[in-house]
């Protein structure tokens, strides 16, 4: 009986302890970089969603002690890779890109110009991935990046009606086109 005993307890404990072990959903609004989101329906009638974690400056030099550093790519964001999604088929500066979701990376070129990276692999962690994706690459544009004013605090993405995209961090500013 005691033996029978001890093993209705040892069960009994098992199950306790396995339903203490469920994990609540994280709750992303408490990351140091929380989630953020941007959508705008843009002249030609198409929706442009970027989804993406905000970090801040917090007193660090981009390029520095803090992402992008030049000749690496960056997830244009924090934590989870930034995702670009249009509902329809739209140009980025003149370059054609097909209506979907894509992983949105940035690469400060050693000419200063930025590489934007629209990957078709969009759910994946940062850049880590991202060579081993590299071919699934729908489209990569350059542009000359500006100087914010005034500098922005927290990453923050703006989209204006008539199609321009601006990616602000720190003093940098980078416009693209999208139409």
């Amino acid at each position: 009986m005691k033996s029978f005993l001890l093993v209705v307890a040892a069960i009994a404990g098992l199950t306790a302890c396995g339903q203490g072990n469920k994990s609540k959903p994280e709750d992303k609004s408490k990351r140091p970089s929380p989630p953020a989101v941007v959508k705008e329906t843009i002249s030609s009638g198409a929706v442009v969603t970027i989804d993406y974690s905000q970090p801040s400056v917090k007193g660090r030099t981009v390029g520095k002690d803090l992402e992008p550093k030049q000749g690496q790519v960056w997830r244009a964001g924090a934590n989870e890779a930034t995702t670009f999604e249009i509902s329809k088929d739209v140009k980025v500066e003149g370059q054609p890109l097909p209506a979907g979701k894509y992983a949105f990376f940035t690469r400060w070129n050693k000419d200063d110009s930025w590489t934007l990276i629209f990957n078709k692999e969009p759910n994946t962690w940062g850049a880590y991935d991202y060579e081993k994706n590299k071919a699934k690459d729908a489209l990569n544009v350059n542009v000359k990046p500006g100087k914010a004013s005034p500098a922005s605090e927290k990453l923050t993405y703006t989209i204006s009606k008539d199609g321009k995209v601006s990616l602000l961090w720190s003093d940098v500013e980078v416009d693209f086109k999208v139409e």
